[in-house]
């Protein structure tokens, strides 16, 4: 008995894992495939030499986050690379087995699989065909639903203090799950309310799962302030986001347009699935859940600009689920569903490969690299790849890494410096390389004369180098 049982989930994890691997190859060992990850690796990178985050190295981004990437950084470079892209591998592949788990104890056990095949192909649409933040908390965020679920059917508090846990766990790693991470505790509350009906009751477990919830930031905000840095902590994590400029309203909604395009024929199935088994004689009560959950993921993608299109990721977890209902549908099984997800698969592959025409691959960066050099003194990469530190071993001579941190129009007034400030000193300290990649979107104007205005006076022009669909120019100092 216990071999037949196992048999077909082995056979399914085996699936998905061979999914993954088809959806995701043509980005492993690319150093270049998103700048957010770029950025993590090098934070990550530098944590290993004495680094804080925040302090030494300034972004917004969780501790969390940052010590994941510690994990595969620790094996240097390039092979961090293949690190933090094998462990985004796993948790690609956990998270899709757990949708796929949650559709079985739904009642969906028919399309169970191809809704974790649909979460895999569907994160190359969105993104996540790297180690974006979703990617590696999704996977807790499922664990936390399913604990709730849990919680639910044993009538227990135990599950939903471990699945708020999780949740606070996930709010080391990104913020933004917040409001999913609300409503969660809510829904317990609901549960705990019907159960006990004493305020007593609801109010202190209301308060545990607070607790719980908060203690991993509680714990960063700890260690900051223990060294002394506890301004820094709060500023970087909580206040600086609403010092942000907005992006231009038509940018705002064409990167909405974009991501409601791509995720409309996932949630439609979803939407679809949980109306025509809502009311199913044998419909386990847990369905309420899942829709309430869905609604969720959504408001809060969309309380939370600017809309890139990794923010819609969190939005695959309850929609794959619930899409399970029709894609294990007799009308759909044979063939509308094999024929999406092939869709889904070939669209995904056109767009890695855009991307790679759009960005770079491994060879163009390695050029740059070498231009670049290891040589003595500093690097400044006022626009292009954070990486080219981690390749080259360079030092930096800010704290603020992201070029967009001081170039963006954006970012004025919103990282606790004066950003022309800030290149100016840079620049008066004479890094050894520049790199700086062609005027861009959503960049001060000023920002980069006053840059090239430098490179005129004292540095020659090294090297001009294609990185995906641009032009990368390296300046070095003239001794």
């Amino acid at each position: 008995m216990i071999r037949s049982a196992s048999t077909p989930m082995v056979r399914r994890l085996l699936v998905l894992f061979l999914v993954a691997v088809a959806a995701r190859a043509l980005t492993f060992g690319n150093p270049v495939v998103h700048v957010d990850e770029e950025f993590y690796f090098f934070t990550g990178t530098a944590m290993h030499h004495g680094a804080w985050p925040f302090v030494d190295v300034w972004d917004r981004k969780p501790i969390g986050l940052f010590l994941l990437y510690a994990l595969p950084a620790a094996l240097g470079y390039p092979a961090g690379i293949w690190g933090y892209q094998l462990f985004a591998l796993a948790s690609v592949v956990a998270t899709a087995w757990a949708i796929a788990r949650m559709a079985d104890r739904l009642g969906w056990t028919t399309g169970a699989t191809a809704a974790g095949i649909a979460y895999i192909l569907w994160l190359d649409l969105l993104g996540g065909q790297g180690g974006q933040a979703p990617v590696f908390y999704n996977a807790l965020m499922i664990g936390a639903a399913w604990l709730i679920l849990e919680s639910d059917r044993r009538r227990a508090r135990a599950p939903g203090l471990a699945a708020m846990a999780l949740v606070g766990i996930v709010l080391q790693i990104k913020y933004s799950a917040v409001f999913e991470g609300m409503v969660f505790g809510l829904w317990l509350l609901g549960a705990e309310w019907r159960r006990s009906r004493s305020p007593g009751a609801l109010v202190g477990y209301g308060a545990a799962l607070v607790a719980v919830s908060l203690a991993p930031t509680a714990i960063a905000a700890g260690v900051y302030a223990a060294i002394g840095q506890w301004d820094a902590f709060l500023y970087a994590n909580f206040l600086s986001i609403f010092h942000r400029n907005p992006d231009p309203l038509p940018e705002l909604a064409a990167n909405l347009g974009q991501m409601v395009l791509i995720l409309s024929p996932i949630v439609t199935l979803a939407v679809l699935g949980l109306q025509r088994t809502w009311r199913a004689p044998d419909a386990p009560a847990e369905r309420g859940f899942l829709a309430v959950w869905l609604d969720a993921a959504i408001v809060g993608v969309l309380l939370f600009r600017p809309w890139f299109d990794h923010y819609g990721l969190p939005i695959l977890l309850p929609a794959c689920t619930a899409a399970a209902a029709m894609l294990g549908r007799a009308a759909w099984r044979r063939r509308l569903a094999p024929a999406l997800l092939l869709v889904v698969a070939l669209g995904g592959q056109i767009v890695l490969l855009a991307l790679r025409h759009e960005r770079g691959g491994p060879a163009e960066f390695a050029a740059l690299s070498a231009a670049v050099g290891r040589g003595p003194g500093c690097l400044y990469v006022y626009s292009g790849s954070t990486m080219l530190y981690v390749a080259t071993r360079r030092c930096a001579l800010s704290r603020y890494i992201v070029p967009a941190h001081l170039s963006r129009a954006r970012e004025a007034g919103a990282t606790g410096v004066d950003q022309d400030a800030e290149i100016a000193r840079i620049l008066r300290a004479r890094p050894a390389v520049v790199v700086m990649r062609p005027p861009y979107n959503g960049e001060r104007p000023a920002a980069h004369a006053r840059v090239m205005a430098a490179m005129a006076d004292g540095y020659r022009l090294t090297a001009k180098l294609p990185m995906g669909n641009e032009t990368i120019r390296v300046y070095k100092s003239i001794p």
